[in-house]
C-alpha cells in the first residue's frame, strides 16, 4: 500500500470541497474577496470559540463577533441580591462562596443565582461525564464501603452465635448498612456538577464568574463580561472541555451562560467560515468572513429549535447587519409560507436585505419532501446535497470513485405550492471542526445541513467581491445571479439539484457585469392564486387541459424612491420549452402586480413527472438569463390496470448506484395498504436500497402520510415492505439505490395493493352505551380479519390555574418597537402510580414553522419546583417517566398581539398517561354475542365487496385506571387484518425521525362517573339513635368538642384543666392535650410532660380488650361497624402516644439539657442535626447517669411496645423509630428510617438529615452526591423560560 500513498497525494480538496463550485478559481483569482467584510449568522446550536478554526479572519478581526443563546435554555434567575459578610457569600447551592478582594464592585452588591450543569451540557457529553464520574468519583469509595460492612458482619456473626434481644438489633443495623448500600448503588443517578454563578458591575460593565471550582474558590474562576464586550470565553472543568461564554440582559437580573448544544453548529460554522492560517487547505469557503453565533437549538429539547429562539435570533440578525443567514436545520411543514416565524424570515430579507440560506432537508428521495423554512418559503434559498467524485474517496473511503450524484436522501421539490422548492445545490458533506467537548477537532457529517453552509460560503465570497467593488448587492440580483449561472449536472433531476450547482466565480462575474441594468437590484414575485408554481397531480386536475392565471409583480428594494417606482416600464418575452405549455410571448411591466394565462394540456403526456419552466426575459438584455420563473410539475399516474390481483410488476430493472425509479400509481378504490417486493437476479452483489412512499395531502405534512425504510437486499435475495395507502389518492413509490452501494444490479419487483376499510373510523367508544359497533369492509379480494381492539393511555385533559400575560424584555422587541409579549398558563396534575407521560397542548402542538404564535414551551415541574422535563411542538418526542404524586406544568405562548394571548387564557392541556398493561376490548360478531358476553369474535375471511358488523363491549369498571375522571378518556387502535403483512402497514411510519406514528383506525373510548358505592347501614342506624339525645346534651358535646379543637391553637393549659374535671375519661380531650404540648415552641423545656400527657392516654385505652378485638377473624355483632370504627381510632390514638412518647424519651437523650433563660425550639417536623446530637450525648455530666440509664430502659420499653401493634416503618412510626436508631447510635437504621421519610414527604430538611448521617457511617462519597441534588432537586424558583 506505501507505493499507491506515495503515487497520488491525499485528496486534500475532497475533505471540504471547494473546488467544484468555483470557490477555489474564484479565490485564485481574487485572494482578497475571501468574504471579508461579510457577517454570516450561524442559526444552529451554538459555536464553540474555541474550536480549531474560530479565532481569527484573514484580516485579523475576531472570527466571532458575538455568541447569544436566544432559546433561554442557558438563562439563570439573578434576582437575589447579597452583601458579602467577610469577604464571603453563601451561594444558592449552599457552598461559601469566598469574594477576591481585587474584584471592583463600586456598589458592594453581588447578584447570585446557581445552574445545573447537566441543564446545559450537550447530550454527548453529558453521557461521557456521567460514565467518567460514576467510574472515578463513586464506585471506588461504594465498593470500599461494601466490604467494610461485610467484614464487620462476618466479625459480629462470629462473636455472637446466640445473639440477645439487643444484639440482634445490632446485627439488625448492620444488615440495615448492607442494604443500604446496595439500594444507594441500585437507585445511583449523578445530579452532575452543580455551579453557582455571581454577578456584579464593576462602575463601567456588568461582570459575572461561574463558579467552575465547585467549592466556592472564585479566584480560581475566569471573570467574563458579555461576549460582544472583549470576545471572552472559558472552560468548564478539564474533564469536560466545554467552552461557555455569557450575556447579561435585564439589568443584571439575567445571566445567560452559552455552550454549543450540539457538534453540528460548530461544524456548520466551519465549512462556511473557517481559517486556519498555518494549514490553508482546512480553510472553510470564506476564510475572512465573520460570523455571529446564534443558538437557536434548545438544549432542553436536545437541540430542537423553537419559535422563541428563531424569532430573537432574527431580531440580533437585524441589529447586528447581518449580510447572510445560514440554517441548517427545518421541519415538515403543514402548509408553506405562512406562520409567525416565516413572517419574520420573510420581513428580514425582504427590508433588511439579509440573505437567508437553509438546508433543503434530508428526508428525500420523493419529491415534495423539503422542509421549511429551506425548501418551503420563497425568500429562502433552499439548497440541496451534492456528492463528488473525490469527497466519496476523500471523505467516505469509497473502493472506487462513482459519477457525481445527489445524495439519496436529499429532500426533493416542489414544495405543495408548486415553488421548485431546492434552489441550487452544493457539496453535502465535509470533514470539519467540531467543539473541544467532543474531544477530536474534525468529524465527518454529511446533510443538507453541510451543503448549505457551502452556499451561504460561496456567496459570502460573492458578496464579499461585491462589496469591494463599491456594489451594494440586493438578496433579487444574487439569487438571480446564483441561479442563472448554476451548472446544471446530467442525470440528476431538477427537483434534486434546482438550477444547479452554485458556481461562486460565474455568479461573480455575472453581478459585475449586470450591475448597471435598471433590473439588477429588482425582485419579482410569481403568485398563481395562493400558489407559487403550477402543480398538478390530483388525478382530477389532469383529466382535462386547465388555465392558470399567473401573477408577475415587481419588487423594489426598501427605501426606493418614488420617481424610481414610476419610470419602470419593463418589455418582457416569455417563453416556455414545453409543447403541452401554452403562454403569452411577451408582457409589458410596471409598478404593479399583472396576470397572464397559462394553458397546460396534460392529455398526451406520459406516465411519470414532467417538469418545465415558463421563463421572462428582459426583451434589452437578453443575455442576463431569466428575470423570473414560473415552475410547472405537472404528474400523470399510472392505473393498476390487473383488476383481478391488484398488482403491478416490474421485471429485470437495471440499477446503477444512487439511480432512482420513481411511480406515481392511483390507488385503488377501497385500497388501505400496500405491499411491495423486490427480488435480485444480482448473484454477487449485495445492495442497499431506500423504499419511499409518500402521500400528499392538503393541509397536511408529507410525513403525516410517509413511508420509509431502508433496506438491504442480498444477493439473488427478496425482501419484502408494507406501507399504508390512502383509497383513490396518488401514492409515489420510490425505489431508490444507495449513493454509495457499488456495482450495478438487476431486480424485480411488485406493488400489490390490498383493501379492509371499517367504518366509521376513527373509533369512539362511549362507555354509556354499553355495545358499541363497527363495519369491516373488504372491496377488492379475499381477505381474513380479526379485529383486535387495544387501550395504551389515557388521557387528562386539564384547564389552566392562573394565565399571566405580560411584556417581555429588551431581547424581545421586533424593529420598529413592536413589542412580544408572553402568557404563563399554570396547570397541576396528579400522577396515580409511577409511569410514561405525554403532555401536549393539542391546539397547537403539530405545529412549528407554520404557527400562528411564536412560541409553545412546556415545563413540567414535581412539588419542589425541580425541573424534570420541557417539550414543544412535537409532543412524540417529550415523554417523561414520573413517579406518583403531584406535578406542575407552565406553558408559555408568545405573541406581539397581547390580544391574541389573552384570547388563550382557559387553553386546555391534556396529559397522555401510558398505561403499564395494554387493555384489550372485547369484539364480537353479534350484538346477541356482546350482550350476553358470549362467545367473541375470531377470525373470519370476507369475500370480495362484503361488509360485516362487529360488537365492543365496554370496560369493566375495575379496568379503568386510578385517577380517571369524566372528561378523560382511552385511547388506543382497532387493527382489522389478520395477514402480517396487514398488521404490519398499520404501525408503519416514517422511522428516521421518530416523531410520527400512525395507527390505521384510532379508537377513542370515553369514560363515564364511577359507580356509587352502597352506604354502610350501620352508620344510618346509629343517626337514628342519635336523634334521641336531649338537645342540651348535645350542646354540652358540641362545645366540648369545639373547645378541645381550639386547644393546639391556645398556649395555656386553662381549656385542659377545665375539661378534665367535667370529662375525664374523654379520650379525644387528653389525645388533643399529648398534641398540643408536642407541638409547642419550648417543646424542649417540656419533654417530662410530653412524655406524662402520652402515659394518661396510654393509660386510658384498654390495651387487652383492643388486642383481642383485633384477633378476631368477624364479628357478628349487629353495630360491628361502628364498633371497628372506634376501635381502629383507638388503635390509632395508642399507636401515637407510643410514639410521641418514645420521641419525647430520645429527644431527652439526644438534646442538651436547656438552661432556663433560652429555648431551644424543636418541632416535631424538624428532625435535629444528628451530627449535633451525638456529640451532646457524650457531653452529659457523669452525674446524671442513673437519670440517663433510666430514660434509655423507658425508651427501649417504649420501642418493644411499639412493636406490638405497628411495623418500624410505617408513616406514623417513622419518626419514632428514626429517633429511637439516633439515640443507640445505630445510624445504619437510622438513614433506613430517614430514607424512607425523603420518600413519603420529599423535603431539604429530610435530606439533609439523610446527609448528616451518610458523614456519620463515613460514607462520604454518598453524602457529596446527596448534597449536590439538593439545589437540584429543591430550587429556590422555577426554571425561566
Amino acid at each position: 500500500m506505501a507505493t499507491h500513498s506515495n503515487e497520488e497525494p491525499f485528496p486534500f480538496h475532497g475533505l471540504l470541497p471547494k473546488k467544484e463550485t468555483g470557490a477555489t478559481s474564484h479565490l485564485t483569482r481574487f485572494p482578497e474577496y475571501d468574504g471579508r467584510g461579510v457577517l454570516i449568522a450561524i442559526l444552529d446550536t451554538g459555536v464553540d470559540p474555541g474550536a480549531p478554526g474560530m479565532q481569527v479572519t484573514t484580516d485579523g478581526k475576531p472570527k466571532i463577533m458575538d455568541i447569544i443563546d436566544t432559546t433561554g435554555s442557558g438563562d439563570v434567575n439573578m434576582t437575589t441580591v447579597l452583601e458579602p459578610k467577610d469577604g464571603t457569600v453563601t451561594g444558592l447551592s449552599g457552598r461559601t462562596l469566598k469574594i477576591p478582594p481585587a474584584w471592583v464592585n463600586p456598589s458592594g452588591k453581588y447578584r447570585i443565582g446557581v445552574k445545573n450543569g447537566y441543564e446545559f451540557f450537550p447530550k454527548a457529553l453529558k453521557e461521557r461525564i456521567q460514565k467518567e464520574r460514576k467510574e472515578k468519583t463513586w464506585d471506588p469509595p461504594h465498593r470500599a464501603a461494601l466490604a467494610e460492612v461485610s467484614r464487620k458482619t462476618e466479625e459480629f456473626d462470629v462473636a455472637h452465635p446466640t445473639p440477645s434481644q439487643m444484639e440482634k438489633l445490632q446485627k439488625e443495623e448492620l444488615q440495615s448498612q448492607s442494604e443500604l448500600l446496595a439500594l444507594l448503588e441500585k437507585k445511583y443517578s449523578d445530579p452532575g456538577p452543580v455551579y453557582d454563578c455571581v454577578l456584579w458591575h464593576d462602575g463601567v460593565t456588568w461582570k459575572a464568574v461561574v463558579d467552575t471550582s465547585e467549592c466556592g474558590e472564585l479566584s480560581q474562576c475566569t471573570v467574563l463580561s458579555s461576549y460582544r464586550e472583549k470576545q471572552e470565553y472559558a472552560t468548564l472543568g478539564s474533564a469536560e472541555m466545554l467552552n461557555f461564554s455569557i450575556n447579561i440582559y435585564d439589568e443584571g437580573n439575567t445571566l445567560c451562560i452559552v455552550t454549543s448544544g450540539g457538534a453540528h453548529g460548530t461544524h456548520v460554522a466551519s465549512i462556511a467560515a473557517g481559517y486556519f492560517p498555518e494549514e490553508p487547505e482546512r480553510n472553510g469557503v470564506a476564510p475572512g468572513a465573520q460570523i455571529l453565533a446564534l443558538k437557536i437549538g434548545d438544549t432542553r429539547l436536545s437541540t430542537m429549535e423553537t419559535g422563541t429562539g428563531l424569532i430573537r435570533a432574527m431580531i440580533e440578525v437585524i441589529n447586528y447587519k447581518c449580510d447572510l443567514v445560514n440554517y441548517s436545520y427545518g421541519e415538515a411543514t403543514h402548509w408553506p409560507n405562512s406562520g409567525r416565524i416565516c413572517e419574520v424570515i420573510t420581513e428580514a430579507v425582504q427590508k433588511h436585505n439579509v440573505m437567508f440560506v437553509s438546508s433543503a432537508g434530508n428526508n428525500g428521495p420523493c419529491l415534495s419532501t423539503v422542509g421549511c423554512p429551506g425548501g418551503t418559503t420563497s425568500s429562502v434559498i433552499g439548497v440541496g446535497a451534492y456528492v463528488t467524485p473525490d469527497m466519496m474517496v476523500a471523505e467516505y473511503s469509497l473502493r472506487e470513485k462513482l459519477p457525481p450524484n445527489q445524495y439519496t436522501w436529499s429532500s426533493r421539490g416542489p414544495s405543495t405550492d408548486g415553488a421548485l422548492g431546492v434552489s441550487v445545490s452544493a457539496p453535502g458533506g465535509a470533514i470539519a471542526s467540531v467543539p473541544n467537548w467532543t474531544l477530536r477537532g474534525t468529524q465527518l457529517m454529511n446533510g443538507t445541513s453541510m451543503s448549505s453552509p457551502n452556499a451561504c460560503g460561496g456567496i459570502a465570497l460573492i458578496i464579499s467581491g461585491l462589496k469591494q467593488n463599491g456594489i451594494s448587492p440586493s438578496v433579487p440580483a444574487v439569487r438571480r445571479a446564483l441561479e442563472n449561472t448554476a451548472l446544471k449536472v446530467d442525470d440528476i433531476e431538477v427537483f434534486a439539484q434546482g438550477h444547479g450547482i452554485i458556481q461562486v466565480d460565474k455568479a461573480l462575474d455575472y453581478l459585475i457585469q449586470h450591475t448597471s441594468l435598471p433590473t439588477s437590484h429588482l425582485g419579482f414575485s410569481v403568485s398563481v392564486g395562493t400558489q407559487k408554481g403550477i402543480y398538478l397531480r390530483d388525478p382530477a386536475h389532469i383529466l382535462a387541459p386547465s388555465d392558470h392565471g399567473v401573477g408577475i409583480e415587481p419588487i423594489f428594494p426598501e427605501n426606493t424612491g418614488n420617481s424610481e417606482r414610476i419610470s419602470l416600464q419593463l418589455h418582457l418575452a416569455l417563453t416556455c420549452a414545453a409543447p403541452w405549455v401554452q403562454c403569452p410571448s411577451y408582457l409589458e411591466l410596471m409598478n404593479q402586480c399583472r396576470h397572464v394565462n397559462v394553458r397546460i394540456d396534460p392529455m398526451g403526456l406520459r406516465e411519470g413527472v414532467h417538469y418545465t419552466e415558463v421563463c421572462g426575459y428582459d426583451t434589452a438584455a437578453p443575455t442576463c438569463g431569466p428575470l423570473f420563473r414560473v415552475p410547472i410539475t405537472v404528474i400523470i399516474p399510472v392505473k393498476v390496470t390487473d383488476i383481478r390481483n391488484h398488482e403491478v410488476c416490474f421485471t429485470d430493472i437495471h440499477f446503477r448506484p444512487g439511480q432512482i425509479r420513481r411511480h406515481f400509481i392511483t390507488v385503488p378504490q377501497g385500497a388501505s395498504w400496500a405491499e411491495i417486493t423486490l427480488t435480485s437476479h444480482s448473484g454477487d452483489v449485495s445492495s442497499k436500497f431506500v423504499l419511499h412512499a409518500v402521500h400528499l395531502v392538503k393541509q397536511k405534512a408529507y410525513r403525516a402520510n410517509e413511508f420509509y425504510k431502508f433496506s438491504s437486499l442480498l444477493e439473488k435475495g427478496s425482501l419484502t415492505e408494507a406501507f399504508p395507502v390512502l383509497s383513490g389518492k396518488v401514492v409515489e413509490l420510490c425505489i431508490a439505490r444507495w449513493w454509495a452501494s457499488l456495482g450495478d444490479v438487476t431486480v424485480d419487483y411488485s406493488i400489490s395493493f390490498h383493501g379492509l376499510n371499517t367504518s366509521p373510523s376513527p373509533l369512539h367508544v362511549h362507555a354509556s352505551e354499553g355495545v358499541t359497533s363497527f363495519e369491516v369492509s373488504s372491496p377488492m379480494r379475499y381477505e381474513e380479519v380479526a379485529p383486535a381492539l387495544t387501550l395504551k393511555s389515557w388521557v387528562q385533559p386539564l384547564r389552566p390555574l392562573s394565565s399571566k400575560i405580560k411584556a417581555l424584555g429588551a431581547r424581545d422587541v421586533l424593529p420598529n418597537n413592536r413589542q412580544l409579549y408572553e402568557n404563563v398558563l399554570t396547570y397541576s396534575f396528579h400522577q396515580p402510580k409511577s409511569g410514561e407521560v405525554t403532555p401536549s397542548c393539542p391546539m397547537l402542538c403539530e405545529l412549528l414553522y407554520e404557527s400562528e404564535f411564536d412560541s409553545q414551551l412546556w415545563m413540567l415541574f414535581d412539588q419542589n419546583k425541580r425541573l424534570l422535563g420541557s417539550g414543544d411542538a412535537y409532543p412524540q418526542q417529550y415523554s417523561l417517566k414520573l413517579e406518583k404524586g403531584d406535578y406542575t406544568v407552565r406553558l408559555q405562548i408568545r405573541h406581539e398581539q397581547s390580544s391574541e394571548l389573552e384570547r388563550l387564557k382557559d387553553l386546555p392541556f391534556v396529559i397522555s398517561h401510558r398505561l403499564s398493561t395494554v387493555l384489550t376490548l372485547d369484539v364480537y360478531e353479534t350484538h346477541r354475542g356482546a350482550l350476553m358476553a358470549k362467545k367473541k369474535a375470531n377470525s373470519l375471511t370476507l369475500c370480495p365487496g362484503s361488509t360485516h358488523p362487529f360488537y365492543v363491549t365496554a370496560l369493566p369498571d375495575d379496568k379503568i385506571p386510578k385517577g380517571t375522571s369524566p372528561g378523560c378518556y382511552l385511547s388506543g387502535s382497532l387493527v382489522v387484518p389478520k395477514s402480517e403483512y396487514g398488521k404490519k402497514a398499520g404501525q408503519a411510519s416514517a422511522k428516521r425521525q421518530g416523531k410520527f406514528k400512525k395507527d390505521i383506525v384510532p379508537v377513542v373510548y370515553h369514560l363515564i362517573p364511577a359507580p356509587n358505592k352502597t352506604k354502610n347501614g350501620g352508620k344510618e342506624k346509629d343517626k337514628e339513635g342519635d336523634k334521641e339525645k336531649d338537645v342540651k346534651e348535645e350542646f354540652a358535646e358540641a362545645m366540648r368538642d369545639m373547645k378541645i379543637q381550639w386547644m393546639t391553637k391556645l398556649d395555656s393549659s386553662s381549656i385542659y384543666d377545665e375539661l378534665r374535671e367535667s370529662f375525664s375519661d374523654y379520650l379525644p380531650l387528653h389525645v388533643q392535650r399529648l398534641h398540643q404540648l408536642d407541638s409547642e415552641k419550648e417543646r424542649v423545656k417540656r419533654l417530662r410532660e410530653v412524655i406524662l400527657a402520652a402515659d394518661i392516654v396510654i393509660s386510658h385505652i384498654d390495651q387487652t380488650a383492643l388486642a383481642v378485638y383485633f384477633t378476631m377473624k368477624t364479628d357478628p355483632r349487629p353495630d360491628a361497624a361502628s364498633i371497628k370504627t372506634d376501635m381502629e381510632k383507638q388503635k390509632s390514638s395508642l399507636l401515637d402516644a407510643l410514639c410521641r412518647k418514645g420521641c419525647a424519651l430520645a429527644d431527652q437523650l439526644l438534646l442538651p439539657p436547656v438552661p432556663e433563660d433560652g429555648a431551644v425550639a424543636v418541632t416535631t417536623g424538624q428532625v435535629v442535626a444528628a451530627a449535633a446530637e451525638v456529640e451532646i450525648v457524650e457531653q452529659l455530666p457523669s452525674s446524671s447517669d442513673d437519670y440517663q440509664s433510666n430514660v434509655a430502659k423507658a425508651l427501649m420499653d417504649t420501642f418493644w411496645e411499639v412493636q406490638k401493634w405497628a411495623e418500624l416503618t410505617e408513616s406514623k412510626v417513622l419518626m419514632f423509630s428514626y429517633k429511637h436508631a439516633l439515640a443507640n447510635k445505630m445510624y445504619g437504621r437510622a438513614l433506613k428510617f430517614s430514607s424512607k421519610m425523603v420518600e413519603e414527604k420529599p423535603s431539604k430538611e429530610n435530606m439533609k438529615n439523610c446527609i448528616q448521617l451518610m458523614r456519620h457511617l463515613r460514607w462520604t462519597h454518598c453524602a457529596t452526591f446527596s448534597e449536590n441534588w439538593l439545589p437540584v432537586m429543591y430550587p429556590t424558583d422555577y426554571t425561566p423560560f
